[in-house]
């Protein structure tokens, strides 16, 4: 028995020993002693744990607690039941100065107590100073100074100045501050509350600022901001992001090395609704004969300025029913000066009109490390990052930016004809003014706006080179290229992207274009020579476009129709005029057999015209395989008509011409001299048969002039099958139904004269030869076509009929698109 209950012991005291090493333990005791009249409380309570985690409490005199204050005077030793505190509990360590009973404790700023004393929990050190209005107090921070944070923000050593001022009973609160910056001064009046938070794994020991005593600075606030060398610096308003006090003055004085140049940017801003007053910011500037310098918050601010300046921002009266929010953040940059800020560029646009010019950044990836700032300055003091400079008048900028590649030009230029009489007589050279190819900073886009009246007139593009279409089978490696598309709202249509060295001589377009001529390579400045377009006014017609080809005998020249990678619009028609030399042969490749359109309504066509026989071919491009490489001995048309194709089945065409020297077959030029020779020796036979023949006749009848009464003149004739003949019927007066005379009364006025038609009568070309493309064939509308019946009589006969049928014919009216009776909308073909 005495050994079982030995054992039944042993057993229990193990448990008990297991148990006791599995309970947790407690932390370390601290001991916190304030001296008597030190004016320090000491407040220990929780804090905002991060996740949900076991209760833990103070333990003091045998209590759980969960706050503990300590007092001036007193002396406390307490713990904590968890191993953790540092995750449930914050201290805060709060020293009062009253300014106004008693001296103030001038001097650098002791941490009080140790924070070798403290537990190790975030603790918190506050110093409220209280002060006479009169009395301006000033926080003095040794290097390495503070740096300003805006909300939301956090310093990554985790150590965080909070400094707060006092307007009568109001707290303002100035900012909140990081290590590592440039603020080295705060000066306010009436009182300053300064709190450092130090995280509870921070080993600081001193508070890092002293506090002096100076005169009332009759404002809120002075930031004093120092740079050593490079930099930047991010500033905000009182109470940002709430609204700056009513009617109240800060200010920030900089103090910047006389070898750097500074600029201010405002990065966002609000104003409020004033009653009395403008709310403004004023600088000092040195050297300045206007100071103080007054500008809106909504102006350019100042830049480029040598040595030290102060800036100041100016509240007003606000409308007590609709006060708004007036607060500011802006930024500070200073750096080297380039060689560029001391030179002045003038760039004069007082004789354009209707012109915008923008410099601004490049887009860049954004770095971490210091950027030094890159500024256009106008006048040499308003500087910003981007500057827009308008047409009538005459400007001088400089440049503030250690490395100008980061900048770039875009201009917009409108050309538009209001007359259409008048702007026929006068082409527009599109080169850009010589003021802008002299500033060091490269030309991105210059686009010229096309605007001509709707219906009344098209344009038309001359390169001083012929250009080249950019393709992905021929790309363009100038160092510039012109963008061509569509200005018509709502019309999505480019027409590409060409390049000097080409074939094509001429562009022309239905309606308003803009042209944009956009740089690639710095070497343009060598390449402006290179550069040149003219747009002339020319008659309206209702293709989209139409481009006029001379194929080089060197090379193919690849074509394609425009919205390559979108498709052709709907309902849309593209020509392109070939020349072929007289010497040479072209060779017309497609480089697909089908081009993938689909029709919803209408049909696509395309159609290939040798300008000099009239000669067509038709081909739908829905149902069609595109032609066979295809040989063409003289100039010729292409000619695409789009329908409203089905969405993701569009009009793409895409094909190359190549020129090849014409060769001469020996015996062919054999066969035609033979037959020749042969041609002219039969037509002297015949001559000479016909003269004595002539001769004989002349013997026999009666002698000329001679009236002879008995000679029947009439020609022996058929009898008649209607009782009025030709010669009645007065049917052989004309050879050609002419328009006017048929549907004259339509063209009577009120007056009762004739209106002369302007467009759309049929008149015979007198033009050269290939200046029309041909017209789409007639599929949306059976429009009436002139050409002689097939059972017409030979002309001398009469006719068996009393009117002579006449019927109109397409490839004999191809300058009218209107029927001349029916003036209903075309109607879509029946299949």
């Amino acid at each position: 028995m005495g050994g079982q209950r030995c054992g039944v012991a042993l057993a229990l005291l193990g448990v008990l020993l297991l148990g006791a090493g599995r309970l947790p333990r407690r932390a370390e005791a601290s001991e916190i002693a304030l001296p008597q009249g030190s004016g320090i409380t000491v407040f220990i309570k929780p804090g905002t744990p991060a996740l949900p985690v076991k209760p833990c409490y103070i333990i003091n005199s045998k209590r759980h607690k969960t706050t503990l204050t300590i007092k001036s005077g007193e002396k406390e030793i307490f713990s904590f039941s968890c191993q953790d505190p540092e995750n449930h509990f914050v201290i805060d360590i709060q020293k009062n100065i009253d300014c106004m009973a008693g001296p103030c404790p001038f001097g650098e700023v002791q941490l009080q107590p140790s924070t070798s004393t403290l537990p190790t929990l975030n603790r918190t050190f506050i110093w409220d100073v209280r002060a006479h209005k009169s009395i301006g107090l000033e926080l003095q921070f040794a290097p390495p100074r503070l740096r300003q944070i805006g909300p939301g923000e956090s310093c990554p050593d985790g150590v965080t100045h909070s400094i707060s001022g006092r307007i009568d009973a109001t707290a303002v609160k100035i900012g909140t501050f990081c290590s590592n910056g440039t603020v080295s001064r705060i000066k306010m009046q009436e009182g300053v509350k300064m709190a450092l938070h130090l995280p509870w794994f921070h080993n600081r020991n001193i508070s890092g600022f002293s506090i002096a005593n100076r005169s009332s600075i009759k404002r809120l606030c002075i930031i004093e901001s120092v740079f050593e060398g490079e930099g930047s610096a991010t500033l905000m308003s009182a109470n940002y992001p709430d609204g700056f006090p009513e009617d109240e003055l800060m200010t920030w004085q900089f103090v910047i090395p006389a070898h750097l140049r500074a600029s201010v940017s405002f990065l966002r801003f609000n104003v409020s609704n004033c009653e009395k007053k403008e709310e403004r910011v004023e600088y000092y500037i040195p050297g300045s004969t206007t100071n103080p310098e007054v500008f809106r918050l909504q102006d350019k601010q100042p830049g480029n300025m040598a040595g030290n300046f102060n800036l100041s921002l100016q509240g007003c009266d606000q409308d007590a029913q609709n006060p708004g929010i007036l607060r500011l953040q802006f930024q500070v940059l200073v750096q080297h000066p380039q060689n560029e800020s001391n030179k002045i560029y003038l760039v004069d646009l007082s004789n354009e009109q209707a012109m915008s010019l923008t410099i601004e950044p490049r887009p860049i990836k954004l770095s971490r490390k210091f950027v030094p700032g890159c500024f256009v300055c106008l006048e040499s003091r308003t500087c910003s990052t981007n500057l827009t400079l308008t047409a009538g008048s005459k400007h001088k900028i400089s440049f503030l930016c250690d490395n100008l590649t980061r900048l770039w030009i875009n201009a917009e230029k409108t050309i538009s004809c209001l007359d259409h009489r008048n702007c026929r007589r006068r082409p527009y050279s599109l080169q850009v003014p010589v003021d802008i190819l002299q500033l060091p900073v490269q030309l991105h886009d210059f686009s010229w706006k096309l605007l001509v009246p709707k219906d009344k007139l098209s344009l038309a593009l001359v390169p001083s080179q012929k250009l080249q279409q950019h393709t992905q089978e021929k790309f363009c490696n100038t160092s510039f290229s012109y963008l061509v598309a569509s200005a018509v709202p709502g019309q999505d249509l480019y027409f590409g992207s060409f390049c000097p060295g080409g074939s094509i001589e001429q562009i022309q377009v239905k309606q308003n274009i803009s042209v944009t001529l956009r740089t690639f390579a710095p070497n343009f400045q060598q390449e402006v020579s290179r550069q040149g377009l003219t747009v002339s006014f020319i008659p309206y017609f209702k293709e989209e476009g139409v481009f006029t080809v001379t194929p080089d005998t060197k090379s193919k020249v690849y074509l394609r129709s425009p919205n390559w990678d979108r498709g052709l619009p709907s309902l849309t028609s593209v020509s392109w005029n070939i020349s072929v030399p007289s010497n040479q042969v072209a060779c017309l490749t497609f480089l697909k057999e089908r081009t993938g359109v689909v029709c919803q309504t209408g049909r696509a066509f395309m159609i290939i015209q040798e300008q000099r026989s009239k000669a067509e071919e038709i081909f739908s491009l829905e149902d069609e395989v595109l032609p066979k490489p295809s040989f063409h001995h003289h100039s010729f048309w292409v000619n695409i008509s789009n329908c409203s194709p089905v969405s993701g089945k569009q009009l793409d065409l895409f094909f190359w011409v190549l020129l090849t020297p014409r060769t001469v077959d020996l015996t062919v030029v054999i066969i035609a001299v033979v037959g020749g020779g042969a041609l002219l020796l039969f037509a002297l036979g015949f001559i000479i048969c016909f003269v004595k023949k002539k001769k004989k006749k002349k013997t026999k009848g009666p002698p000329v002039g001679i009236y002879n009464g008995n000679v029947n003149t009439q020609l022996p004739m058929q009898s008649k099958k209607f009782p009025k003949g030709r010669k009645d019927s007065e049917s052989h007066v004309y050879a050609v139904i002419d328009d006017t005379m048929v549907y004259g009364h339509l063209l009577q006025d009120s007056n009762g004269s004739f209106l002369q038609p302007e467009v759309d009568t049929y008149r015979p070309f007198q033009g050269p030869t290939g200046d029309c493309p041909p017209s789409p064939p007639a599929i949306c509308s059976r429009a009436p076509t002139v050409k002689l019946a097939t059972d017409e009589p030979p002309l001398g006969i009469p006719a068996e009929s009393e009117s002579e049928p006449y019927t109109f014919s397409h490839p004999n009216n191809r300058d009218t698109d209107i029927p001349l009776l029916d003036t209903h909308e075309p109607e879509e073909p029946t299949e």
